[in-house]
């Protein structure tokens, strides 16, 4: 490693260590004002607008969205959009969270004058309680720091990294207080992979109907191959007269059956099918089926309704086109 290198590795160290100071010493802003502004969010019947200009603006806006995500509905409006028609998505039943590192924004001081005028509960998160912004916020949020990561002391860099922890600290708070759990999580999040593992039931993605691979138990094995070969799950199930799973026959039981030197047109599938195999109701996640099949080293499984009767079947295929895996 040549000196330049050593250098470049000491300066990146330098700024983990000034941001990570930066959120420690958010601990001690945790504090009555921060109680406060939850309670504010918590009772909004409206929705929390989040505001901010610049490095503050993209914070703000991820804020935002970590609050619509995580059960406290909000959006964020540009304070220079603002003053030219978008304060009217602001409404009395609203509640509204200003970031500005100085407290002095030029752009966030301007739309305060009707903030006052619709009487709307404002959250200041700043870096200068003795701000502007401060000083006419109904709740304060102190998120100073000692200095920013930049040596220049110029660019936003622990100021924006503490601004979007306490933020974090705040949806959280919401989130537990609200009782918001994981399914209530994924309903936000359906287009997502933990949407999908949370929400997708075996129901949704089964095959069912003609698309069942099925033979009965008095067939022949030259019966089942046929079986699994035209519905391409790798398996069949085998059942009763009365529609009820007695057993699997898979690719394994073939291999296994192929090394005795079994006679695949006098074999009849019950003395070489996988009896008492795994079956799984229609209404339970399909992440769940997964957890079957991970736990029984199996690649499909079939399901059954309320009578014990076949309905249906899923491979591992299924699983991974419907990204549960």
């Amino acid at each position: 490693m040549t000196v330049h290198d050593q250098n470049l590795k000491a300066l990146g160290l330098a700024v983990i260590r000034a941001e990570a100071q930066a959120v420690l010493d958010l601990e001690k802003k945790i504090n009555n004002e921060f109680v406060l502004a939850c309670h504010l969010m918590l009772n909004c019947k409206g929705r929390v607008v989040v505001t901010g200009m610049g490095k503050s603006g993209h914070i703000a806006g991820k804020i935002a969205a970590t609050l619509a995500s995580t059960g406290t509905p909000a959006f964020f409006v540009h304070p220079g959009e603002a003053s030219h028609g978008d304060l009217g998505m602001i409404t009395q039943q609203d509640v509204v969270l200003a970031l500005s590192n100085s407290g002095e924004t030029g752009e966030v001081l301007t739309i305060l004058p009707i903030i006052k005028r619709i009487d709307v509960p404002f959250i200041a998160m700043t870096g200068n309680s003795k701000s502007s912004l401060a000083k006419f916020a109904t709740v304060h949020i102190d998120v100073a720091v000692k200095q920013e990561a930049c040596p220049l002391g110029l660019a936003p860099t622990s100021s924006t990294t503490a601004a979007l922890v306490m933020g974090d600290a705040l949806a959280v708070s919401l989130l537990e207080t609200r009782g918001f759990t994981r399914d209530d999580f994924a309903l936000s999040h359906p287009g997502g992979s933990l949407g999908k593992r949370l929400l997708l039931m075996v129901k949704d993605i089964m095959h069912s109907g003609r698309e069942v691979p099925s033979v009965l138990e008095t067939a022949l094995v030259s019966d089942a191959l046929l079986e699994m070969t035209e519905k391409k799950l790798g398996m069949t199930a085998v059942i009763d007269p009365l529609n009820q799973v007695v057993g699997v026959f898979t690719d394994g039981d073939l291999r296994r059956m192929l090394e005795k030197n079994l006679e695949i047109h006098s074999t009849k599938i019950s003395t070489v099918m996988t009896p008492s195999c795994s079956v799984i109701g229609a209404d339970i996640l399909a992440a769940e089926a997964m957890k079957v099949m991970q736990q029984k080293k199996i690649n499909a499984l079939l399901i059954i309704d309320e009578h014990n009767k076949l309905s249906g079947a899923l491979n591992m295929h299924d699983l991974v086109r419907a990204g549960i895996v």
